[in-house]
């Protein structure tokens, strides 16, 4: 009698709806594995957080069928989250790319978690468990060592791209087009791929094409340059390290990631000319038109290396009034007013600024653009679609691409975090399951207990301000020791407001009065009923809304 194949789930814990925090995964029977573990950086919403994790309970309640977390790259949005991770789930093993390996392995130590069960892979490497075979096709992205994953399963095989792009003239390896091609023709049921770009018309610029244009204004510059890039788009860190020696320039490199990537570089072989590399007070001594700054900050971020230097507040590096400022970077949505902030700080103190545009392409997305999206959904030719690693518009607008494409309509799935795919014989259907998805917030070493309570009270502290009303009392006697004292922060200027200040005095005082004639005393009655009769008083009296906090002492007489 033949045995009927059971269901296999595909669903995001992160990633849909959102640029970030990329975490999907893949479930039969008693087994599961995890794709990425990213962070998010927090809007500017999310007072006081450091990064925003996907929420891995349904894992933590399955954690015995986990059989290994698989990454694509080393970009934070697919690492960041691995330590806090590994801090609460048994994961047995880690299968990364070298690069994202030793990234991954710098977190650890940073974060004092002691793990040493991490796997390179390559695509020679095909892991094999009781339900799944996985094997990898490299891809081109703006960090070596990218690859997509293929996972067969039970009832048909899962691709997930990874961050990828089509770059037919790339610095380092070309994306394994054959590769790709031959798992399409192997039949692919359902393909998750990349929808950063899926808005973005045509075919991304070759990062070769950024290298000439970069080439040809540092080989122009007479003074010193000072270069600022994403330290993580490693490949365009070795195009300027290459153009700098070519041109007789040593190179110091400010900024902690940037060095980090750099000496992740050099272990992994991708660097070689390790002579090339000054420190800060070589390159002061040196003659301007013989050195390149290296840093990060090319988002304007306050305390990155280039802020510092634009605000004259860095001890190493004074800005020169002929030094050569480039932005090899584009801005990410949200950080244009900073990137401005510092870019007028620049031109002030008389440096020549580039940034990338029509004449100066001196930046090109590692996203795959509406060409190469289609390029590769021919070349996979899909039964089935899940657009992931974008905001809603995005994962439609690559849904759109797919039946322009000759997909079916019913065959493409634009989900939210939570939801369900059911697998079953090769065909994919929404489930009525779905997993339940609230955010993990990081603050400071606070991880998963900052509650939406918690965020509305920063929130709330931050445009309104706090009130705290302190009562020094005897409870057997009922009677005030002293009058209320109030004073507040972020509300009102005492010494401008003594009128609502006394007001606020006054009727603290009546309540607490009113709260001495009842046969008992109960605290906690008292400072609600503070909280709710000022609450009132004071949105009538000034249209704001300040956190009120009563602090009663009570000197009980006997």
């Amino acid at each position: 009698m033949k045995t009927q194949t059971m269901e296999t789930f595909v669903f995001a814990l992160g990633g849909l709806g959102e640029v970030g925090k990329n975490m999907y995964a893949v479930m039969h029977e008693e087994e599961i594995v995890i794709i990425d573990a990213g962070v998010m950086f927090p809007q500017d919403d999310l007072l006081g957080i450091d990064y925003v994790l996907a929420d891995y309970t349904f894992l933590k309640e399955n954690e015995d069928k986990i059989k290994g977390l698989f990454i694509t790259h080393g970009h934070e949005d697919h690492i960041g989250g691995i330590p806090y991770v590994l801090n609460h789930l048994n994961i047995p093993i880690i299968y990364a790319p070298k690069v994202a390996s030793e990234l991954i392995k710098n977190k650890l130590d940073d974060r004092g978690v002691n793990y040493k069960n991490i796997v390179i892979i390559d695509e020679d490497i095909k892991p094999k468990f009781k339900y799944f075979e996985i094997e990898f096709f490299r891809t081109t992205h703006s960090i070596p060592d990218s690859y997509g994953i293929s996972i067969m399963t039970p009832n048909g095989r899962v691709v997930t791209t990874g961050d990828f792009k089509f770059d037919l003239t790339p610095i380092g390896p070309m994306a394994n087009l054959g590769k790709m091609a031959r798992i399409g023709e192997d039949g692919v049921t359902l393909l998750m791929s990349d929808s950063t770009n899926a808005l973005v018309p045509g075919f991304s610029t070759s990062e070769s094409d950024v290298d000439e244009a970069l080439s040809d204004i540092i080989r122009g510059c007479k003074g010193r340059i000072i270069l600022a890039t994403f330290a993580s788009n490693i490949y365009r860190v070795i195009h300027i390290i290459e153009t700098c020696r070519k041109n007789n320039r040593k190179i110091a490199a400010f900024g902690r990631s940037m060095i980090n990537s750099i000496e992740i570089a050099k272990s992994c072989g991708l660097i070689k000319d390790k002579s090339i590399f000054i420190t800060s007070d070589e390159a002061n001594k040196s003659k301007p038109q013989n050195v390149c700054l290296l840093c990060t900050g090319s988002q304007g971020e306050p305390l990155a290396a280039l802020s510092r230097i634009a605000n004259g507040t860095d001890s190493n590096i004074t800005l020169m009034p002929d030094d050569t400022v480039i932005f090899s970077s584009s801005p990410i949505p949200g950080n244009a007013m900073n990137i401005n902030r510092v870019i007028n700080k620049l031109y002030l103190k008389g440096a020549k600024v580039f940034t990338t545009s029509n004449e100066n392409d001196i930046h090109t997305s590692g996203h795959a653009k509406q060409d190469e999206l289609k390029l590769l959904l021919r070349l996979m030719k899909p039964k089935f679609f899940m657009p992931v690693h974008g905001e809603y518009r995005m994962l439609k607008a690559h849904a759109d691409l797919a039946k322009e494409c000759g997909m079916d309509d019913t065959n493409t799935f634009v989900l939210k975090n939570g939801d369900m795919l059911s697998l079953l014989n090769g065909h994919v259907k929404l489930s009525e399951k779905n997993v339940p998805i609230n955010d993990i917030y990081v603050d400071g070493k606070r991880i998963g207990d900052i509650g939406s309570s918690v965020i509305r009270d920063r929130k709330t502290m931050s445009t309104d301000g706090v009130l705290v009303v302190i009562l020094n009392i005897d409870s057997n006697r009922k009677r005030l020791m002293l009058d209320p004292n109030v004073t507040t922060r972020g509300f009102v200027v005492v010494n401008e407001n003594q009128e609502l200040i006394s007001n606020i005095q006054r009727k603290v005082k009546g309540i607490v009065l009113s709260e001495f004639k009842k046969n008992s005393l109960n605290v906690t009655d008292l400072k609600n009923r503070i909280i709710l009769e000022l609450k009132s008083y004071i949105i009538d009296s000034t249209g704001r809304r300040p956190i009120i906090i009563p602090m009663i002492l009570d000197s009980k007489s006997n």
